[in-house]
């Protein structure tokens, strides 16, 4: 199977192709990959070198031109690097683009901590009127980047390396219902859906799946909690622990519930390892998931 980022790259030279008013700003990587689409548009296919807030301020500038610009790259350097760009050049100046990432939260971790960016979706939770999609396959990633490059407005797509072994249907907007039970409501956020239907097996709860995060989908996480007088919610999250906690509690404002933030944790690990090694060591496993699944949810 290909990865996110394979698809990324044959999916957005297809639509380089096809649609005149679509960009691509690179910054070094993932350069080599889009050599013949640089060649088919070397007007709209630009690499900016290692520089990271000119990426992003390109981008705003064609988009002020009335292009539609994808800006890619590791997302330590997409979203956290040049942040100030990304507040000012797009969102204060009310002009759209997508931002396609790479590397998440440990995909490279022999890249070190200036590789990693487990606070990216937080750090964009500061600035208004974003969304975000974090695909769990890479059959999701193309359909998002489809729609996202459709649209107007600022988009973030997350890949990763880390995906589940099928792809779901996605719509970009809501979460989905993957199984249904009485006894609380775990949402599973992009590539951690077979882990957490492992860690959720014969267990008594409702999965919902996530692939769009932003717009927080507060009137499914509503329906599927149910009219009971309380409700118990798991948020199992592929990127800082915690993150997506606050709009559940938003949801959730009307009635007695408990929310419990899993993902990736605070502290740094500092022994590159693999990225199965690092889901292990910050309990996102399906054995770390079950045990602080369960033990939320007999308290």
């Amino acid at each position: 199977m290909d990865t996110m980022r394979d698809r990324f790259i044959a999916t957005t030279s297809r639509l380089l192709d096809e649609d005149p008013r679509l960009a691509l700003v690179l910054a070094e990587i993932s350069r080599d990959g889009f050599d013949g689409a640089a060649r088919a548009h070397p007007d709209r296919v630009i690499n900016v070198g290692i520089r990271e807030q000119l990426l992003i301020g390109a981008g705003a500038g064609l988009a002020l031109t009335g292009m539609r610009p994808v800006m890619h790259t590791f997302a330590s350097f997409l979203v956290e690097r040049p942040f100030e760009q990304v507040k000012l050049d797009l969102g204060h100046q009310g002009v759209g683009g997508v931002l396609v990432s790479a590397g998440a939260s440990y995909d490279w971790p022999a890249g070190g901590f200036t590789h990693m960016s487990p606070g990216d979706v937080a750090l964009l939770d500061t600035l208004d009127d974003w969304t975000v999609h974090v695909p769990g396959h890479p059959d999701e990633a193309e359909a998002l980047l489809r729609q996202a490059v459709a649209s107007d407005g600022r988009v973030y797509v997350r890949l990763s390396l880390q995906s589940n072994s099928a792809g779901r249907p996605v719509t970009g907007t809501g979460f989905s219902t993957v199984r249904r039970g009485a006894g609380g409501v775990v949402i599973a956020v992009g590539p951690m859906l077979d882990n957490v239907l492992a860690a959720t097996e014969g267990l008594d709860v409702t999965v919902l799946y996530a692939a769009t995060v932003r717009p927080f989908d507060a009137a499914g996480l509503r329906r599927a909690a149910g009219a009971g007088p309380s409700a118990n919610v798991v948020v199992v999250e592929p990127y800082l622990a915690g993150t997506s906690t606050a709009a559940a509690n938003d949801a959730l404002a009307d009635r007695p519930h408990r929310v419990l933030g899993l993902g990736v944790g605070h502290a740094e690990l500092r022994r590159y390892g693999q990225m199965e090694e690092h889901l292990t060591a910050h309990g996102l496993d399906a054995t770390g998931l079950r045990q602080r699944i369960t033990g939320f949810l007999r308290r």
